[in-house]
């Protein structure tokens, strides 16, 4: 197969790219490298893999790389994912997580590509709720321009499907977390606590720390963005471990991990916009893609641990 890989270059994207390669599909990555890092790409370009530096929001650039690349399947994983920047500048957010998705629906349109699988956001979309493990059946309400901007994006699925007949899926991932992620560039609360607890320094825990998350292991969500490009269901489907996990329980393993020297944690206030429990239902999941998460929360910190 020929797929072109949008945000290819960060820890999910890169990890996505290896998988795909790996069972012999030709790849095309396109990243502006803002967050995303050439290096996690060093095994994919050795082993074929093309790298484009672009940026989605370049809707004229982005339809001459896919014309060229002529990808089968494209995997949209670009993205302004920062909570805090959205609130701060939505106009930004949504120019990435809108516009920079519609023009890739349009260069795919015209480029004739068969599947585009959008990633998503499951507890920035759903918001608050009171609905735990949360079913894509319950509203959106987000509390951030970040899930705001996402829920309009696949809205914009919904239209090249109706209009053009493209088939689209839009995957509203958990908290990802694993390998490869910067814990400068990409803000995951996992890679932060490594980073952190690895070079002896205090780790921070904004609010009481009791606010939970659905915390998927990268190469669980890798399998799932695989059989979305390869199935044909559509619509919106989330992808999570069904579980709640605390930002105190994460820091409890991760300085057992660590060890008897691991620095104590330090409490700032809660940010805004950030939401006190999110945990995702995904039986959607395991009927329309048979798929479930595999990896105990216990192995994937201890692996993402090693891995600093």
């Amino acid at each position: 197969m020929r797929a072109l890989v949008t945000g290819g270059a960060g820890f999910i994207g890169s990890t996505l790219v290896d998988a795909l390669l790996a069972r012999g599909d030709t790849v095309t990555v396109v990243d502006n490298l803002s967050s995303g890092r050439e290096q996690n790409l060093a095994g994919a370009l050795a082993g074929g893999a093309e790298l484009v530096r672009a940026d989605v929001r370049d809707g004229p650039v982005i339809t001459s790389i896919v014309a060229t690349a002529r990808p089968q399947t494209i995997f949209h994983l670009a993205a302004q994912v920062d909570v805090r920047i959205s609130l701060a500048d939505p106009g930004r957010d949504a120019r990435t997580n809108v516009e920079g998705t519609i023009n890739v629906l349009e260069a795919g349109r015209l480029a004739g590509a068969e599947r585009i699988v959008f990633s998503s956001t499951g507890g920035a979309i759903y918001g608050e709720t009171d609905v735990l493990p949360t079913p894509e059946t319950v509203a959106p309400l987000p509390m951030a321009a970040y899930g705001q901007s996402k829920f309009c994006a696949e809205r914009y699925l919904g239209l090249y499907k109706r209009l053009y007949g493209l088939s689209t899926i839009a995957l509203r991932f958990g908290n990802v977390y694993g390998p490869r992620q910067d814990p400068h560039g990409e803000a995951g609360v996992i890679a932060i606590f490594c980073g952190r607890l690895a070079a002896g320094e205090r780790p921070t825990v904004y609010g009481d720390g009791t606010q939970t998350r659905d915390y998927i292991y990268v190469a669980d969500l890798v399998d799932a963005l695989l059989r979305a490009g390869d199935g044909d269901a559509g619509g919106v489907v989330n992808i999570g471990t069904e579980i709640q996990t605390s930002v105190l329980e994460l820091l409890e393993v991760l300085r057992a991990h660590h060890g008897p020297d691991a620095p104590e944690a330090r409490f700032e206030p809660a940010r805004t916009g950030e939401i006190d429990r999110s945990c995702l239902d995904a039986t959607r999941a395991r009927e329309m893609l048979g798929w479930r998460a595999s990896t105990p929360i216990a192995d994937g910190l201890r692996q993402t641990y090693d891995a600093v």
